[in-house]
C-alpha cells in the first residue's frame, strides 16, 4: 500500500517575515520621533514656569526643525563617507545628550539651543533611517516605506504621551524620558544592525540640491512643505487653544497619532491601489485645509477644537505614507538622497510655522494661525498639480513589478 506524499503549503510564496535590522531600525526610528511630540503637551507648562510666551516657547519646535531641515543637505555626504550605521548611531547619540541637556536646563533659551542639537541628532537620523529599512528589505520598497511610516506614526503618537503623563511630574521628567528611551534604541542598534559596504563614489554636498532639479521631486517637496505648515501650527499653538492639562493634551495628541497610524498602515495602501496616490493625495489635502478650517472657525468650542484635531491625523497619515511613496517613486537617485532633499524644504522652511503661529495667535486672534495654514494647504494642490507628468498617473498593484534603484547609503 504506497502512501501518499504530503502536500505542504509553500508559505514562503507570502510575505517574508520583516527582518531583524529592520526591526531594529524601526524600534529607534519610534523613540527618535517621539521627541517631536513630547513637547507638544508641557509647553503651557514651560511658559508658565520659566515666563515665556507662546511665540517664545515655539521656538523649542523652530529652533528644532529649522537645524534638522537645513543639516539635511549634509547627511548624504557624511553617511556616505562613515558609513549608514555609524551615521544613525552618531544621530542618536547627539538625541540623547540634547535631551539630557534639555532637562537640565533652566531658561527658554537655553531649552532652545539644546533643541537645535536634537534637531541635528535627528536630521542625521530621519534621513538614513528610511534608506536603511528599504536597504534591508531588498524588492520590497513599497512595503519598506509603509512599515516605515508605520514606526514614525507609532513614534509621534507616543511621544505626546509620554509628555504629557511625565509632564505631570515635572517638564523636566518629559525630557529625560526622552533621553532614556533614545539610549535604549541607540543599544538595540548597535548590538543589531550590521555594518553595510559604503558606496564606492561618495555622496556631494549638491546631491540634495540637484535632486529638487527635478519636476516632479520638486512638486512632492513643495506639497510636504505646505501641509507641514499646518501640522507643526496644530503641534505648537494646538495647546495653548485647548486650555487643557499635560496629560489632557497627550491623550489628545495621541490619539491624532494614532489615528495617523491607521491611515498610513492601513488606508494608505489601499487607497493607493485602487484610487491612485495622487487623487488620494489631493483628496486628503482639501480635506485637512478643510479640518484646519473648522478650527479656525470654532476656535473657542474646545470640544470642536480637539475632535478636529484628532480626525487630522486621519488626512495627515495619507499624505505622510503616499508623499513620501510617490516622492521615492518619481526621481531615479537614490533613497538617501530623495529624503534629504524634500525633508530640507518640508522642515527648513517648515521651521517658521511654529513661531509664526504663536506670534499671529499672540498679536491678532488666535483663530488667525489655522486660517493662515489651511490657506497654505489648500495651495498644495498647486504644487501637486506642479508635477503634471512626472508624477504616477496611474494605481500601483501590489504585484506590479517595479524597477526602482535599490537606495545606497549615500
Amino acid at each position: 500500500m504506497s502512501s501518499k506524499p504530503v502536500i505542504r503549503r509553500d508559505r514562503s510564496r507570502g510575505r517574508s517575515p520583516l527582518p531583524r535590522a529592520g526591526l531594529a531600525v524601526a524600534f529607534a526610528t519610534v523613540g527618535v520621533f517621539m521627541g517631536i511630540g513630547v513637547v507638544s503637551p508641557i509647553l503651557p507648562t514651560l511658559a508658565l514656569e520659566l515666563g515665556g510666551s507662546p511665540a517664545q516657547v515655539s521656538l523649542l519646535f523652530t529652533s528644532y526643525m529649522a537645524v534638522m531641515g537645513l543639516a539635511m543637505v549634509a547627511t548624504g555626504w557624511i553617511s556616505s563617507r562613515i558609513g549608514m550605521r555609524t551615521t544613525l548611531l552618531v544621530g542618536l547619540a547627539v538625541i540623547a545628550l540634547a535631551a539630557l541637556g534639555s532637562s537640565l536646563s533652566w531658561t527658554v533659551g537655553q531649552i532652545v539651543g539644546f533643541r537645535a542639537g536634537w534637531g541635528l541628532g535627528n536630521a542625521l537620523f530621519v534621513a538614513t533611517s528610511l534608506a536603511a529599512i528599504v536597504a534591508a528589505m531588498p524588492g520590497e520598497r513599497s512595503r519598506a516605506i509603509t512599515f516605515y511610516e508605520a514606526a514614525v506614526g507609532a513614534g509621534i503618537a507616543t511621544g505626546p504621551l509620554l509628555g504629557g503623563l511625565l509632564g505631570q511630574i515635572s517638564w523636566r521628567a518629559a525630557f529625560l524620558g526622552s533621553a532614556a528611551l533614545v539610549v535604549a534604541s541607540f543599544v538595540v542598534l548597535a548590538a543589531i544592525l550590521p555594518p553595510a559596504p559604503r558606496p564606492a563614489a561618495p555622496t556631494s554636498l549638491t546631491a540634495p540640491f540637484r535632486a529638487l532639479a527635478h519636476r516632479g521631486l520638486f512638486s512632492v517637496a513643495a506639497v510636504s512643505l505646505l501641509y507641514h505648515l499646518g501640522l507643526f501650527t496644530l503641534f505648537s499653538y494646538g495647546p495653548f487653544v485647548l486650555g487643557y492639562s499635560s496629560t489632557r493634551i497627550g491623550f489628545v495628541f495621541s490619539g491624532w497619532g494614532l489615528c495617523l497610524v491607521c491611515a498610513s498602515v492601513l488606508l494608505a495602501p489601499r487607497l493607493q491601489s485602487t484610487v491612485g496616490a495622487v487623487p488620494t493625495v489631493a483628496t486628503a489635502l482639501v480635506s485637512f485645509a478643510a479640518t484646519l478650517t473648522l478650527v479656525a472657525v470654532f476656535v473657542d468650542d474646545r470640544a470642536v477644537v480637539t475632535a478636529c484635531i484628532v480626525v487630522s491625523g486621519l488626512f495627515v497619515g495619507l499624505l505622510n505614507a503616499l508623499v513620501t511613496e510617490i516622492g521615492m517613486h518619481v526621481s531615479t537617485v537614490d533613497g538617501a538622497t530623495v529624503a534629504a532633499s524634500y525633508s530640507f524644504v518640508r522642515f527648513g522652511g517648515g521651521a517658521c510655522a511654529p513661531w509664526l503661529a504663536g506670534w499671529l495667535g499672540q498679536t491678532t486672534e488666535p483663530w488667525v494661525p489655522f486660517a493662515a495654514t489651511a490657506a497654505a494647504a489648500f495651495l498644495g494642490l498647486g504644487a501637486l498639480a506642479l508635477g503634471g507628468r512626472q508624477l504616477p498617473s496611474r494605481r500601483r498593484t501590489r504585484t506590479e513589478p517595479t524597477s526602482e534603484p535599490v537606495p545606497t547609503e549615500g
